[in-house]
């Protein structure tokens, strides 16, 4: 029998073997040449950090809250799509798995698990991530159910008018399933001659009209908190804040949409920095270690969320295998923390990393 992975980046060859060929590239898979690909995990390796010593760290705290929901650690759980193409189970696995840890999952528009299926599950504070619609009643109909099965917050992908050029689903003809979460309001069964079904169904349905006076529609028709999940430049976080989101997410779409778009840590910074503490910052983008989610907190996110990590876990183990994957970057975060003498999460300064950009000034 093959040994247990070790870390993150082992469960992503398990999900390469255990996982049909098309599916496996529809996760892994980036935009165009993959530039931005590579460089959201690349640009976490020229991130130093500098650790503080002689500091009691006999114990670590790795406790936060979200939206003043505690969490036992900031690491959440990204919104992807169709994981029954994983495993069968689900969303249903990961949401298990996510509450096992006392941690949040957002859940995609594009579960194979419906709103309902995962809200009734397990008993965990969850948020659904939603795109805009032509046709506003499918967003609304969508808003409205998850308010009513108590997730707690609105995330709002905003990097989406068109679907990235994603060239292996192209070349696999890369077929989603008809969608459970829109049965009786839409057909999901799109046929396309010319490569991926997914493309031809975000074609019929974003909005590629969509602006920022739609996110006051969105906030007129829900109670619940609205995040927007997108955000790569100082100009859109300025833009978020006057237009009354409740937090941001920097992201580029896990590299799945614009390609040389900028990796999201080299500028979840310039992000941070133009919020000002007035509503909180997630981060997701290339987490694969826990010294990754130690950099990201270091340059201001509140949390971070992991995308392919969970469903490489998922493919490779099913619940126990998204349990597994967050249960390694937890303990991986707890021991930066204590290498880097921070007892708990508010001990991590700015301080305590240093950037590829920083480290070139200094030479100059």
């Amino acid at each position: 029998m093959a040994a247990e992975p070790v870390n993150v980046n082992e469960f992503e060859e398990l999900a390469r073997q255990a996982l049909p060929k098309m599916y496996y590239d529809y996760y892994r898979g980036g935009a165009e040449d993959q530039h931005t690909l590579k460089e959201n995990v690349e640009a976490f390796q020229r991130i130093t950090i500098r650790p503080r010593v002689l500091v009691d760290v006999s114990r670590i705290d790795l406790s936060t809250t979200v939206l003043g929901y505690k969490i036992s650690a900031p690491i959440m759980i990204a919104p992807t799509a169709m994981h029954k193409l994983a495993h069968p189970e689900g969303e249903v696995a990961t949401a298990r798995a996510a509450a096992a840890h006392n941690t949040i999952m957002v859940l995609s528009y594009m579960s194979t698990c419906t709103i309902e299926e995962v809200a009734s599950s397990c008993n965990a504070v969850q948020f659904f991530q939603i795109y805009m619609y032509k046709r506003r009643d499918i967003t609304a109909n969508l808003v409205q159910r998850a308010e009513r099965c108590g997730y707690k917050a609105i995330v709002l992908t905003v990097d989406t008018p068109r679907l990235g050029r994603r060239e292996a689903d192209i070349k696999n003809k890369m077929i989603a399933p008809q969608l459970k979460n829109f049965e009786g309001l839409i057909s999901t069964e799109v046929s396309s001659d010319d490569g991926s079904n997914l493309e031809a169904f975000a074609k019929d349905t974003f909005d590629a009209s969509l602006s920022w006076k739609d996110i006051g529609w969105l906030r007129s028709i829900t109670n619940l908190p609205v995040l927007i999940k997108g955000v790569v430049t100082h100009e859109d976080a300025i833009k978020a804040i006057e237009v009354g989101v409740d937090g941001i997410v920097v992201s580029n779409h896990g590299a799945r949409q614009l390609d040389y778009a900028p990796a999201t840590i080299s500028v979840l910074e310039e992000v941070v920095d133009a919020v000002k503490g007035k509503v909180p910052v997630l981060f997701d983008g290339g987490i694969r270690r826990g010294t990754d989610v130690f950099k990201a907190l270091a340059l201001g996110a509140q949390a971070v969320l992991i995308g392919r990590p969970a469903v490489y876990g998922l493919a490779a183990k099913g619940e126990y295998g998204v349990k597994t994957v967050i249960e390694m970057l937890k303990n991986e975060l707890e021991l930066a923390m204590a290498l880097s003498g921070c007892p708990a999460l508010k001990d991590i300064s700015r301080n305590h990393v240093r950037t590829h950009h920083e480290r070139l000034h200094s030479m100059l």
